[in-house]
């Protein structure tokens, strides 16, 4: 595990249920703001889950962490260490903040998609580096065998280009590319076998450069022996069109549009009259629904795929329904929807993927908000069934007929709605995965009264 420097910000200390006993502020403010008591369960979903894994593992983990706080975002490095009990039991952790950065949130800069893989991400990535806005290291972590190597030198070579340790595939520009053009590339790994991609979140305010960055090193394939399940992931055998050709290749462009139109839009090249900032801003929309649309694309070629097979681990179905109602909220009070998402105390233990799980709720979630009226209420249940456990996303929208709800899962199905840029794929691949855990993604509705999106997945046996 590599260390981080800095000035301490923050200290907290948590007991063996991970309830928060003491914290200074600006933690003990967020936990209070987020839903949560002092002391009382951890109510940041992302350090709550940092704070489980360093406790389960028994292991000193550190990487940044971001929570919803009202009408902004706050990104925090947070470093993670057990403490040692008597006959090897694991009282607690100590927390401590080492960065702490609060901006608006970035509602218009950053699609519902970009966001979806943002935290999902998060969640995955077995290595993390702070950047600054150059893109040169500040930081690298991880608890990964196989990148201890790679992170090593990272630390080592402090205010060098991340490429210069992680060199993307494929890429021979210059380096530094702007950000976009590098957010996903495929990059090697030296002294890992597995294939790599990584993800950048700029640390931003709309209309300025980033002042850094969060760098997020992901691979498609678990590490050996990481993850028993009954049924392993095999290898692909049929090389996918989109997501291994045609994905690659349309990114780049793409976001090369993108951060362009985004320049001219927010004026950094220069001055320029307000017609021609509405007119890059509408390029740069449109480039964000074609990369979308490329995402849906590339998820359809997968659950579609014969030897396609999910990842089940065991998650709390009550977090994954907070961290999406979290992701979402913003969307949501643009237009006055309340989402009613658990409460930090309920909890039910299920076994399934959870990036899966939490790709389905946000399409259901995201569904939701599109279609319900302004000012109204979406419900997020849990119900435990026995051996299965259910999540239920409930609107207050115009409802659908049992002709609609027939067709509702169906591929390409838009019901005939035009104009919101979907493509008529989310339901169908919800559903593919929810069948692919071993689960069932059905509806619930009536005409005029709303509708009920009810997702079941294998309940935890051993909760």
């Amino acid at each position: 595990m590599m260390q981080a420097g800095g000035t301490i910000l923050a200290r907290a200390v948590s007991d063996p249920e991970d309830r928060l006993l003491t914290a200074e502020e600006p933690l003990a403010g967020l936990q209070l703001r987020c839903g949560g008591e002092l002391p009382g369960t951890i109510a940041v979903p992302e350090l709550l889950e940092l704070v489980r894994k360093a406790r389960r593992y028994r292991f000193r983990l550190a990487r940044a962490i971001s929570a919803n706080d009202g009408s902004d975002t706050v990104t925090a490095w947070v470093e993670v260490e057990p403490r040692e009990g008597e006959a090897g039991e694991t009282p607690g952790c100590d927390i401590v903040v080492r960065n702490w950065q609060s901006s608006p949130l970035p509602s218009e800069e950053i699609s519902f998609a970009e966001r979806r893989r943002m935290m999902t991400d998060r969640h995955l990535a077995e290595l993390t580096a702070q950047l600054d806005g150059s893109q040169r290291v500040l930081t690298a972590v991880t608890d990964s065998p196989d990148l201890v190597y790679v992170a090593t030198r990272m630390e080592e070579g402090i205010g060098r280009l991340w490429t210069d340790f992680l060199p993307p595939e494929n890429v021979t520009h210059q380096q530094p590319l702007h950000w976009r053009l590098l957010d996903g590339t495929r990059v090697s790994v030296e002294g890992s076998d597995r294939p790599w991609r990584i993800t950048l979140i700029p640390h931003i305010r709309p209309g300025f450069d980033p002042s850094g960055f969060e760098l997020l090193l992901i691979s498609d394939e678990p590490q050996a022996g990481e993850v028993e399940t009954a049924n392993p992931i095999e290898p692909t055998l049929r090389r996918s069109l989109v997501g291994q050709d045609l994905s690659p290749v349309l990114r780049q462009p793409i976001s090369r549009i993108i951060a362009n139109a985004e320049t001219i839009r927010s004026r950094l090249a220069g001055p320029i009259p307000d017609a021609y900032a509405d007119y890059a801003g509408e390029i740069a929309s449109a480039g964000k629904l074609l990369l979308d649309l490329l995402e849906d694309l590339a998820d359809l070629e997968v659950v579609e795929s014969e030897n396609f097979s999910t990842a089940p681990d065991r998650i709390d179905l009550s977090e994954v329904a907070r961290q999406a109602a979290g992701i979402l909220n913003v969307r949501a009070r643009e237009k006055g929807i309340v989402i009613d998402a658990p409460q930090v105390a309920e909890s039910l233990p299920a076994v399934a993927e959870f990036r899966r799980v939490l790709q389905i709720l946000l399409n259901l979630i995201g569904n939701a908000i599109r279609y319900s009226p302004e000012r109204s209420r979406i419900w997020l249940r849990l119900e435990p069934l026995g051996s299965m456990a259910r999540v239920i996303v409930a609107d207050q929208g115009p409802g659908l007929s049992d002709e609609q709800q027939a067709r509702v899962f169906e591929k390409f199905e838009r019901l005939g709605r035009s104009g919101d840029g979907g493509s008529g794929l989310g339901l169908y691949i919800s559903r593919s995965l929810a069948r692919a855990m071993g689960g069932e993604l059905s509806v619930e509705s009536a005409p005029g009264q709303g509708a009920r999106f009810i997702l079941d997945v294998p309940a935890d046996p051993e909760a």
